[in-house]
């Protein structure tokens, strides 16, 4: 009988993988979230229903801040399978496949077969792209295009003379890229390919080989990609009225606030204010929040445990007292002085080291460029693959190097003391909470903490001792599938049998996922406002009956979404994704103060308002007449001015 090829029986297995993580169940639960996941959705709906691919909208207001990419796929996807939450994450999906894909063969071309396969199962098995696939945002799409420009330029690395083809496939990514996330698309692999140049060839060869990267022919294919819908974005949403530059005369820098009718177009606003201010932390509007530098760094290596033991351990072994003194201490007199020339001259004689370089200049350039400029904590997502890639050829050299086993064992004591801690933290959690009962509301459990939700996962520091009996089930698998997982991998490699220490790692991080996914659909009452636009939806309003936000549209925008409306009126929100377009003359008119939405409320007009008691800092209605409840779910409400039919 034949056996499969070891390259057939990985692409098996990491399509499996991938199909349970990241296209079977968790394409279909939970419901979109509020803000970011259900926007993003709903400018996709609205792109499709306007037949406009040029323009975003979102509630039917200009949304001028993001590049198109996401939102085309998912157009597409809807309009193949209709405008469905499934349909709307089927892009992402279908975008970590491929960056799966491409870290295999980048890691298969670079290392060895076996370092491809551990490259792409570590970055499928990271936390941080699982997590940051269950939200709408585009950072996996941007892994997968700077790992492909990268991808092309090493391969232009390996001939004397770089083959066009390659240059127009670094092109077309970095094009792709800026369409995608905007101008970081172009400078992280163009800024990395220049750093590394500098390094192995100096100044004039870094000249020199630039000029035989057929630079014209690269330039002509990103401008051709690229032109064509900034250009058309650009005409489309000109400069209305009259309003003021950036004052320079004073730091900070004076920002024109915009008014009605009198507005920056769009150039201003996507490169100026989303590109540039945004870096210098001076946008407009500040409704963002910055994560600490310390919690940025400490989350990159969060997002890649267990795996970043074996980073850490790696960067400790590389920076010892030999490695200082060789670049350092000069040789004393017969020996060779350390210089830049000959560590180049090492480097050109070994194909591993510069590619080892590639990957630590690609994840240190990120991670340095959001380091001195306003930054979320899925930021550092670009930086995995290339980490991914670092680690997997370490753990394929275990069986073949003493060292490298040696440094397995030890890192397989670190991570069976954290692993039994964290498993006995988890069950702890489930033996000693109570568990609420069947109609609890998760939101009633929860601290509250909204100085923290200006960050992606900001509403999970809610969570407390009595809210942990709603995730008895996450908890038992965590606890469950750490504990297996490290005692299965300390054990392995005690035995000389690293490959079955890193299966049980693999399959830990797994079933660990799989509880997180669980959380997450435990917690979405909390995140979203499905409940709520379904209780709207059984009252049949009509195209006539308002619907309301009290507060930003992002905080209950599921609404728009699932009711197929982008008329959401918003009472004392004006602010967030929505300010900036809501300028524009022909911006409907959707804003409402208390007394104008209670002046309404006394009409005939039925009017559902979404609306989160807790928040204070909202203005209170004057509600004229009967507010009737409608429905609760997750600390938020409906209320309408007619009773329920």
């Amino acid at each position: 009988m034949q056996t499969q090829s070891p390259a057939r029986r990985h692409l098996l297995t990491l399509l499996t993988v991938w199909l349970l993580l990241y296209a079977s169940f968790t394409l279909f639960t939970p419901p979109l979230m509020d803000d970011a996941d259900s926007v993003h959705a709903e400018v996709a709906r609205e792109m499709v229903l306007r037949h406009d691919w040029v323009t975003l909208y979102a509630n039917g207001i200009r949304y001028l801040e993001k590049a198109p990419v996401l939102y085309w796929s998912m157009a597409a996807s809807f309009k193949l399978f209709g405008a469905h939450d499934w349909a709307a994450r089927l892009p992402l999906a279908f975008g970590m496949l491929a960056l799966l894909l491409a870290v295999y063969r980048f890691g298969r071309s670079a290392f060895s077969e076996l370092a491809g396969f551990y490259a792409a199962i570590i970055l499928a098995t990271t936390a941080g792209c699982f997590i940051y696939t269950r939200f709408i945002i585009p950072d996996v799409l941007v892994c997968l295009w700077i790992t492909l420009s990268l991808y092309a330029f090493w391969k232009t690395e390996q001939a004397d003379t770089p083959s066009r083809r390659h240059c127009a496939i670094f092109a077309a990514c970095c094009a792709l890229n800026v369409l995608t996330k905007g101008l970081i698309g172009i400078v992280f692999p163009v800024g990395i390919a220049l750093v590394y140049l500098l390094l192995t060839r100096g100044l004039r060869g870094a000249c020199a080989r630039i000029r035989q990267l057929h630079p014209a022919l690269a330039a002509i294919i990103f401008f051709l990609i690229v032109a064509p819908w900034h250009i058309l974005a650009g005409l489309q949403n000109p400069t209305q009225g009259h309003i003021a530059g950036i004052g320079f005369a004073h730091w900070p820098w004076t920002i024109p606030q915009p008014t009605p009718g009198n507005v920056h177009g769009w150039f201003w606003f996507y490169f100026l204010n989303e590109h540039l201010l945004r870096y210098l932390n001076l946008r407009v509007p500040r409704d963002y929040d910055t994560v600490p530098l310390w919690l940025f760094w400490t989350l990159l290596f969060v997002w890649l445990m267990p795996w970043s033991a074996w980073l850490i351990a790696r960067f400790c072994q590389t920076i010892n007292f030999q490695t200082i003194k060789l670049f350092v201490i000069p040789q004393r007199s017969g020996g060779t002085r350390f210089t830049f020339s000959t560590w180049r001259e090492s480097l050109r004689s070994n194909q591993q080291r510069r590619t080892i370089l590639l990957l630590v200049l690609s994840a240190a350039i990120v991670m340095l460029f959001f380091s001195f400029s306003t930054r979320q904590e899925y930021y550092a997502l670009p930086a995995l693959p290339a980490l991914s890639l670092l680690i997997a050829n370490w753990l394929a050299q275990e069986e073949s190097s003493l060292l490298c086993a040696r440094t397995g064992k030890r890192i397989s004591i670190i991570i069976l003391v954290f692993g039994i801690l964290s498993a006995l933290a988890a069950a702890g959690f489930v033996l000693l909470t109570k568990v609420p009962g069947p109609q609890t509301d998760l939101a009633s459990l929860l601290a509250q903490n909204p100085a923290d939700y200006a960050l992606s996962l900001g509403h999970f520091l809610d969570l407390n001792a009595q809210a942990l009996g709603m995730f008895r089930l996450p908890l038992t698998l965590t606890a469950l599938s750490l504990a297996a997982g490290a005692i299965g991998n300390f054990i392995m490699r005690r035995r000389n049998r690293p490959a079955a220490g890193n299966a049980f790692l693999f399959g830990m991080m797994i079933a660990f996922l799989i509880a997180v996914q669980l959380a997450f659909t435990t917690f979405n009452t909390v995140l979203g406002s499905r409940k709520l636009a379904d209780a709207i939806a059984a009252q049949h309003p009509t195209a006539q009956d308002i619907i309301a936000i009290h507060g930003e549209y992002e905080s209950g925008s599921t609404l728009g979404f699932y009711l197929r409306r982008n008329d959401i009126h918003i009472v004392s929100g004006r602010s967030s994704n929505l300010w900036y377009g809501s300028f524009f003359p022909d911006a409907p008119k959707i804003f409402e103060d208390p007394e104008s939405i209670a002046a309404k409320w006394a009409g005939p007009q039925r009017i559902f308002m979404w609306n989160d008691p807790s928040d204070e800092d909202r203005d209170n209605i004057p509600y004229p007449g009967e507010v009737y409840v409608i429905a609760k779910s997750g600390g938020k409400q409906i209320l309408s001015n007619q009773p329920a039919r």
